[in-house]
């Protein structure tokens, strides 16, 4: 899911980079103390998780994670995410710096976008129900980043579209885990610790 340097047109990256600049202030201003070590530890599910890459035809698709940092940190997903993203950069060579913020925001933006739809379903007294918002935000996370990707690639030329509809069918299978996996985590974290989301679920 990671674009690299040099596959985007200069307009992109430029457009892609002050969005970042703007979630990331956005995050940091919204992120609550007792929200840290949340942040820290689901930066670092994130970056474990996208070093494991599934090869598929000429690409490879890996794991995210960005619906469940969206569903638990809010608008704090910008900096855990931008963290991962540059640690992946500078040590791995995954994406690049030029593209590192088009990278953040296509990851971040849907996770902030699945918290504003998904918080309130959070807040069930039900864990069922919680579990199937966290499942519905962790799947849709994943779409959306590849509607981010795309839109990146087709603003940068007719030529990429084909990879913008190789990237949407090839994470097909990793919306279902992320799903699968989003949904059981809200699911433990409802019967453990109900007040992970309570924080941020009245935020604008």
């Amino acid at each position: 899911m990671h674009i690299v340097d040099g596959a985007l047109a200069p307009e992109v990256v430029i457009g892609g980079a002050v969005l970042a600049v703007g979630g990331l202030a956005m995050g940091l201003k919204s992120l609550p103390t007792e929200k840290i070590p949340a942040a820290g530890v689901l930066s670092a599910a994130f970056f474990v998780a996208s070093l494991i890459h599934v090869p598929i035809g000429p690409s490879s698709v890996h794991l995210i994670l960005g619906g469940l940092a969206g569903l638990v940190l809010g608008w704090a997903a910008f900096p855990a995410l931008f963290v991962g993203l540059l640690l992946q950069a500078v040590f791995f060579g995954f994406g690049g710096l030029t593209v590192l913020g088009v990278n953040t925001v296509n990851i971040a933006l849907p996770a902030v976008l699945v918290w504003y739809l998904c918080r309130h379903g959070l807040q069930s007294q039900r864990p069922g129900v919680a579990a199937a918002w966290g499942a519905l935000g962790g799947g849709l996370a994943i779409a959306l980043t590849t509607a981010c990707v795309g839109l990146a690639l087709a603003l940068s030329g007719d030529q990429f579209l084909p990879a913008a509809r190789l990237v949407f069918l090839a994470h097909i299978p990793v919306m279902i885990i992320e799903a699968l996996i989003s949904g059981a985590a809200v699911l433990l974290a409802h019967r453990v610790k109900p007040e992970l989301f309570a924080t941020l679920a009245t935020r604008p």
